[in-house]
Parts: structure tokens; C-alpha cells; sequence
């Protein structure tokens, strides 16, 4: 899902105005902080494309948008809260019509990320706020599609690996995966967000766009050192002392590594005939415990005081979030991505963890660096 914020909140209504940045400035910066490696100049024997990202201002948004600008592409992100970048921003608010029809309309690829973010407590309030912005954004851009003189040739919608059942004794792919809903060992709490995953994606089908390829992209949490992400979070419990295992431990859990999602994202715009279903994983899901243990080992932390159940229920009541994004068991692989031969460069968690932990403390470094 959605980039995690501390809390779900109803933004107000925006002025739909297009905001361009500094490019040379924030370039340079880009390119400073992330290396020259991945963000490589663009390829002129390829022809480049209009890319509209709505919902693309969390972390996995930006670090698309980053990639595919930083190669030459024309990203537009669709924002409701639209803020200074180097690629352009126009406002929505994931609903009405207005001037954000123009930039789907002529647009080579569509990337739908919109969503409210679900790391919050399930109150009735913000369990409609994470529904009806998941569903009414989708038909939103399902109908601008459907109403453009030149639309998308695809549409990449997001969705996630969480509508996969709690399980430990057998991975899930797109064919033999178990959708879950129905478990009677998890709290009730825990079915909403298949609830919602669902509702996305029939949302997503009942569009009807004949001349635009969809490709539903269940996706595993995207693991970048971007401030306030996911593994920076992780990070910074693990580097505390407060990297031990949740519960007990033997909660699988599926990541992706972002230069890995990226291309996945790349690989799947290219291929015309793949459509439908897509998991985007890493194909090595591991134990929390095993996670925990190899990000520890990535940080240079020496221990790592575990959690258990009842204390990660506590701190979820004080941290205004549900101990479902920890304790859920998503055991997810990329199988049909594996299947057409997609290669990729951090299959394994060990790889990845020591690669995500240097570029972090590198980027640590720099902060600092720039405080002083």
C-alpha cells in the first residue's frame, strides 16, 4: 500500500495548479545522494515516455518518479498535496474531474499508487478514509482513461501482497496463492485490509478501458534508505538495540528491494503481453526472525531486544497504528516474473540488507555533513 504515515488525516481541497521544481538543483542533489550508478543518464535510442504517476508523492512513488525522471522520462505526479520536486506535480484530490484529465490523456504509461495510508488505528473513520480513497481514485482514473482522445497504452495499478492469506507452510504465486479473509486464527481486525484489497481490485476491473493494457501489481513493502521509509524506520529500531524479533517470530515477511522494483516496473511497461496479476517481490520472503537478525548484522548492531505479542499490542494502541503490519504472516513471491525470466539484482535478503545499510549511513553522513 501507500507510503506509511503516523496517522490517516483527510487533506483539504487543493488548488489545481502544476508545481515545477528546480531541476538542476535538486538533480545535482539527487545524483549526490544516490549515486550516479542507478541513476544513469538517459539512453537516446530509446524513445522516452509521458509517465502519470497519481498518488506518487510517498515514499514509492517518489523513488519511481526519481528513477524514471533521472532516465529522461516525462513524470507527472498527481498529488493532493503537491510540494516542490523536479519533475512536475499538478494537484487532485482523487475524485473530481478537473485539469488532471489532461495529463492522463496523451500519457504513455499510467501508474496508479493513490491510497490513504493504512498505518493508522481501524476506527470507522479512517477505515472509510482507507477504503473510499483506494476505490473512488481508482474509478477516477479509470474514467479519464476511458474519456481520452489518446489514453495510456498501460495502466499499472497498485494494489498489495496483504490480500494473500496468513500462512507458513507455502509461498504464494498468482496461480496456487490463497487469498485470505477467512482465517480463524487472526484477529478480526486483520480482515479489513483484505476487505480493502479486494474492493481495489474489483474496482480496478470494473473499468472499462479497451485501449489501455492493466496490469494489477501486488506488491510487497519497497525497501529504500529514504527518511521516513519503511527500512529507515527498521534501521533506526535495529541500530537503537530495538531490532529483535516480533512476536515470535515466525511470521514470514516479503520486501522488495527499490532498484529491483523499479526495473520490475520498467520491465512490465516494456512487455505488451503481459497483463493481469503481477506479485512484486523479492523472491526469498524470510521469517521475521531471520529478517530482523540479517538487518541487525547489516547495521553492526550487537543484540536486539525482541517484542512480544503484548507489548506490540501496546505500542500499537500508543503509536496510533495495528500490529497487523508486523505480525501478519505474507509469505509472497514473484512467480509469473520469474516464470518470463526477469532477473533480479537483489534476490536474496543478506544482499540487500548490507546494500540498503551502507547507502543509508552514506546518506546519514551527508545530513549531518550538511547541518554542521
Amino acid at each position: 500500500m501507500a507510503a506509511a504515515e503516523r496517522t490517516c488525516q483527510i487533506g483539504m481541497p487543493l488548488a489545481l495548479l502544476p508545481i515545477r521544481g528546480l531541476t538542476f538543483l535538486v538533480n545535482m542533489f539527487t545524483n549526490i545522494s544516490y549515486g550516479a550508478a542507478e541513476l544513469k543518464a538517459p539512453d537516446r535510442t530509446v524513445r522516452l515516455m509521458k509517465v502519470c504517476i497519481p498518488g506518487g508523492s510517498g515514499q514509492v512513488g517518489t523513488l519511481l518518479a526519481r528513477s524514471l525522471h533521472a532516465g529522461g522520462d516525462d513524470v507527472v505526479v498527481l498529488s493532493r498535496r503537491p510540494a516542490l520536486q523536479p519533475w512536475h506535480v499538478v494537484a487532485w484530490d482523487g475524485h473530481n474531474r478537473g485539469i488532471w484529465h489532461r495529463e492522463i490523456d496523451g500519457a504513455d504509461v499510467v501508474i496508479n499508487l493513490a491510497g490513504r495510508s493504512v498505518n493508522c488505528r481501524y476506527t470507522p473513520a479512517n477505515r472509510a478514509a482507507i477504503l473510499e480513497s483506494r476505490v473512488e481514485s481508482t474509478h477516477a482514473v479509470g474514467d479519464a482513461i476511458a474519456a481520452a482522445a489518446r489514453p495510456p497504452r498501460v495502466w499499472l495499478q497498485a494494489s498489495t501482497a496483504t490480500i494473500y492469506a496468513h500462512r507458513f507452510d507455502a509461498a504464494n504465486d498468482e496461480w496456487t496463492g490463497r487469498l485470505g479473509g477467512d482465517e480463524p486464527d487472526v484477529p478480526s481486525t486483520w480482515h479489513f485490509s483484505i476487505e480493502v484489497a479486494r474492493a481495489w481490485e474489483n474496482a480496478f476491473q470494473e473499468c472499462d478501458t479497451p485501449r489501455t493494457r492493466k496490469v494489477l501489481l501486488r506488491s510487497a513493502m519497497t525497501l529504500s534508505p529514504d527518511a521516513g521509509g519503511v527500512f529507515d524506520t527498521l534501521a533506526g529500531l535495529a541500530r537503537r538495540g530495538l531490532g529483535g524479533r516480533a512476536g515470535d517470530g515466525r511470521q514470514y515477511t516479503s520486501w522488495i528491494h527499490e532498484y529491483d522494483f523499479v526495473a520490475a516496473v520498467r520491465w512490465l511497461i516494456a512487455h505488451d503481453e503481459v497483463h493481469g496479476v503481477m506479485n512484486v517481490a523479492a523472491p526469498s520472503p524470510v521469517t521475521n526472525n531471520e529478517f530482523m537478525r540479517v538487518l541487525r548484522e547489516a547495521c553492526g548492531a550487537r543484540f536486539g531486544l525482541p517484542a512480544a505479542r503484548w507489548m506490540l499490542e501496546i505500542g500499537a494502541l500508543f503509536m496510533r497504528t495495528e500490529t497487523e503490519l508486523i505480525l501478519k504472516s505474507r509469505r509472497v513471491v514473484p512467480g509469473r516474473l520469474l516464470d518470463a525470466g526477469f532477473e533480479f539484482k537483489f534476490p536474496h535478503w543478506p544482499d540487500a540488507a548490507r546494500e540498503l545499510c551502507a547507502r543509508s549511513s552514506a546518506l546519514r553522513s551527508s545530513r549531518r555533513a550538511a547541518e554542521r
